[in-house]
C-alpha cells in the first residue's frame, strides 16, 4: 500500500486538523530525541507546556505537564482525581500515587483524559486514555523509540506511519470506521478506551487497566432515577462552571439524551442555547421534537437545515481532514451544527452521546433478546424447530419462522452483524483478488468476540453494552462528534458519559434497563416528570443524513460520488464490476440501503485523494 502525503490545505474555513488540546512526546533507550521528531510531534501544541529530559520529552495543551523526581507526566482533558480538580493538583496526586501503586493509580482518574507518564532514567513509561476513550491517543514504536500524539498526522509526518494497512481498509469497509487498536497506517496504533500501554526498554504491551463490574442489585427505581438525574445535572454544571467559563450550548436532536442535556443546561444556566439540524426530506426531519424540547425547557433555539449542496461543498474537505477514513455520514450534519454554533460565539458544545450504550437504547439489544428465547428452549425443542422449519422454508407462512430459527442459532456477538453488508455478500465479490488475499476477512468478528467475552459474569445485555462502548462509542460516535467539533473550532463535553453515571448503570439490573422489548425502560421511568411524553415515546433517530435519497435526486452530489467511485476503481481495492453493480442497485433497487455503502466507498476515495495517494 502507498505511503502518506499531507492532507490538502485548501479547505474552506476548516480549523486546523491538529487538535487544540492534546499531548505528544517520545521516549527512547538510545539517545536524545531527534529534534525533527520533537518539533513534528509537537506541532499544533504551540503555547502549551513542555518537559524534556535526555531520551524523553512531552508537550501538552488543554492540561499540563509536570516534571518531578525523575518523572515526566503529560495530561490533557477534564480529568479529576478525588478532590483534586485543577490540572496541577491532579498531576501532583497522580505522580504520588504512581510512585506507590504503579499502573493501578490510573483507576482513580475520572473524566476524559489522555495521559503519558515517562521515567527516562529507568527507560520505561506508560500511555493511557480514559475508561471509555473519549480522548484519542495514537502511538508508534520505531525500533527502540516510542512516540505518541493525540492526533495521527504528526506521527505520520514524522515518518512513523509506514504503508497504508490493507487490513484496516478491509475493516473500514466492514465497520464503516477503523476499530481500535488498528489505524490506517501499519506503523501506528490507537489506544482503546480503558487501556494502558506499558513500555520498558524498547518493548511494549497494551492491556486493559479497567474493566467494568456489572454488579446488578435490586434497585428502588424511583430513588435510582433521582440519582441518575442528579448525576447528569452535576455533569452539566461541572462543564458550564469550568475555570475558563466558556460560552456553552447543547446539540439537540430531540431524542432522549440531547433533550435531557438541554434541559439540564437550562436548569443550571441563566439562558440555555440549543443547536439543531433538520432535513427537508420526509422521514428524516425531526425538528419538531427539537422544538418541543426547547419549548419545554425554555431554551433558545438555533436551527440549520442541511442541503445536498452542503454535502458537495464540505464533504471532500471534511473527509480529507479526518485522521483516518471515517464512514459515519452523520459527521457532516454534526460539523455543520457545530460550525453554526462557533460562528455565533459558542466555545463549548454539550453532546448527548452515551445514553443508549449505558441504558440499553439501541434496537439491536431488544432484537437479540427475542432471539435468545430460542436458545433458552430445551435441546429437544430446539432440534424440533430446526427440523420442522427447514423443509418448509419456502412457504410464505413459515419463511419468517425459518429465518428466526436460522438467526437464533448464530451465537452472540456474531448474530449482531448478520445485517452487515460484508456478511450478506461474499467479500471476494467486493474486493479485488490482489487485495482480499492480503487480509483476514474475520478480523472484525474476532475483535468483537474478544470484547464481548471480556466482562466477567456479565449478562448478555451488559456484554452487548460493553462491546458498544468500544465499537459504537469510542471508535464511531465519539470520533464523529470530536472530529466535527475540532474542525468547527469548538470544544465538546459529554455529560452522559460521566463516570458516576456509568457506575450507576452498572448496578441497574438488565431487566430494568431493557424490560422485555421496552428499550431504556429505567431511563424513561426516571425522566417521566422531566421530559415531554412525546420525546419519551419517540423512536431513536439522531442526525441521520438522507444521503441515498439526495444521491439519486441531486445531480451535483451524484457527480461527486461517481467521480470518486470511478477513481477508486483504479486502486486495486474494490472490484470495478462491484462498483458498477452498486451504482445500479442504488439507482434501481433501494436508494437508502445501497447509498450507505456508496458513501463509505466515496469517503475512502476522498480521504485517499486528500492525502494525494
Amino acid at each position: 500500500m502507498p505511503h502518506y502525503a499531507p492532507a490538502m490545505t485548501d479547505s474552506p474555513n476548516l480549523h486546523d486538523v491538529h487538535p487544540a488540546q492534546g499531548i505528544a512526546g517520545a521516549l527512547t533507550t538510545t539517545a536524545d530525541i531527534d529534534a525533527v521528531i520533537r518539533s513534528t510531534l509537537a506541532q499544533g501544541l504551540e503555547g502549551g507546556a513542555l518537559a524534556s529530559q535526555g531520551p524523553a520529552f512531552c508537550a501538552g495543551t488543554g492540561g499540563g505537564v509536570l516534571q518531578t523526581d525523575g518523572l515526566i507526566l503529560a495530561l490533557t482533558g477534564r480529568a479529576h482525581h478525588g478532590d483534586a480538580t485543577s490540572v496541577d493538583a491532579v498531576l501532583q496526586a497522580l505522580a504520588r500515587d504512581y510512585r506507590r501503586q504503579g499502573t493501578a493509580a490510573l483507576t482513580a482518574l475520572k473524566g476524559p483524559f489522555a495521559l503519558a507518564i515517562l521515567e527516562p532514567e529507568r527507560g520505561r513509561g506508560l500511555l493511557a486514555v480514559d475508561k471509555i476513550g473519549i480522548r484519542q491517543l495514537y502511538y508508534a514504536q520505531d525500533g527502540t523509540r516510542l512516540s505518541f500524539c493525540s492526533a495521527l498526522a504528526p506521527l505520520v509526518e514524522a515518518g512513523l506511519g509506514g504503508d497504508l494497512d490493507a487490513q484496516a481498509i478491509h475493516d473500514y469497509v466492514y465497520c464503516h470506521f477503523i476499530p481500535s487498536p488498528r489505524s490506517i497506517y501499519q506503523g501506528i496504533r490507537k489506544l482503546p478506551g480503558g487501556h494502558v500501554l506499558e513500555w520498558e526498554r524498547g518493548t511494549h504491551r497494551v492491556r486493559p487497566y479497567w474493566l467494568p463490574r456489572f454488579e446488578e442489585t435490586p434497585v428502588d427505581v424511583a430513588g435510582a432515577g433521582k440519582e441518575m438525574l442528579a448525576i447528569i445535572e452535576q455533569a452539566v454544571r461541572d462543564a458550564v462552571a469550568a475555570p475558563e467559563a466558556p460560552r456553552t450550548a447543547a446539540f439537540l436532536s430531540g431524542g432522549l439524551d440531547s433533550s435531557t442535556v438541554t434541559g439540564m443546561l437550562a436548569r443550571v444556566s441563566d439562558e440555555a442555547h440549543a443547536y439543531s439540524i433538520g432535513f427537508d426530506v420526509p422521514g428524516y426531519d425531526e425538528m419538531e421534537y427539537a422544538r418541543l424540547a426547547r419549548g419545554h425547557f425554555g431554551a433558545v433555539g438555533h436551527e440549520y437545515y442541511v442541503t445536498p449542496d452542503d454535502i458537495t461543498t464540505w464533504l471532500p474537505h471534511v473527509a480529507a481532514a479526518c485522521d483516518e477514513p471515517f464512514g459515519n455520514s452523520s459527521v457532516l450534519p454534526a460539523f455543520l451544527c457545530a460550525r453554526k454554533a462557533r460562528e455565533e460565539g459558542v466555545e463549548l458544545m454539550l453532546a448527548g452521546d452515551g445514553g443508549d450504550e449505558l441504558f440499553a437504547g439501541n434496537e439491536r439489544y431488544a432484537k437479540q433478546g427475542v432471539f435468545e428465547h430460542f436458545n433458552r428452549l430445551p435441546a429437544w425443542a430446539r432440534q424440533g424447530l430446526i427440523a420442522g422449519t427447514a423443509p418448509l422454508a419456502n412457504l410464505p407462512l413459515l419463511r419468517k419462522a425459518h429465518s428466526y430459527v436460522t438467526q437464533a442459532r448464530i451465537p452472540l456477538p456474531d448474530r449482531m452483524d448478520t445485517y452487515a453488508f460484508l456478511e450478506r455478500h461474499d467479500p471476494r465479490e467486493v474486493f479485488t483478488a490482489g487485495f482480499v488475499g492480503t487480509v483476514d476477512l474475520h478480523a472484525p468478528r474476532d475483535l468483537k468476540r474478544g470484547l464481548f467475552a471480556a466482562p466477567e459474569g456479565a449478562s448478555l445485555l451488559n456484554r452487548m453494552l460493553y462491546l458498544d462502548w468500544h465499537f459504537t462509542l469510542h471508535d464511531n460516535d465519539l470520533v464523529k462528534v470530536n472530529t466535527a467539533c475540532r474542525l468547527a473550532g469548538v470544544e465538546v463535553a459529554y455529560p452522559m458519559l460521566a463516570e458516576d453515571l456509568m457506575m450507576l448503570s452498572n448496578r441497574i439490573p438488565s431487566a430494568r434497563k431493557l424490560r422485555g422489548n421496552q428499550l431504556r425502560w429505567f431511563y424513561k421511568q426516571a425522566c417521566r416528570d422531566f421530559l415531554p411524553e412525546a420525546i419519551i415515546q419517540k423512536k431513536k433517530h439522531g442526525f441521520g443524513l438522507p444521503f441515498g435519497i439526495w444521491l439519486r435526486d441531486h445531480p451535483p452530489l451524484r457527480d461527486l460520488a461517481l467521480d470518486a467511485l470511478t477513481r477508486l476503481k483504479g486502486r486495486d481495492i474494490i472490484r470495478p464490476e462491484f462498483i458498477d453493480a452498486l451504482i445500479r442497485l442504488h439507482r434501481d433497487k433501494h436508494a437508502a440501503y445501497y447509498g450507505e455503502l456508496v458513501w463509505v466507498l466515496m469517503v475512502l476515495e476522498l480521504w485517499l485523494a486528500g492525502r494525494r495517494l
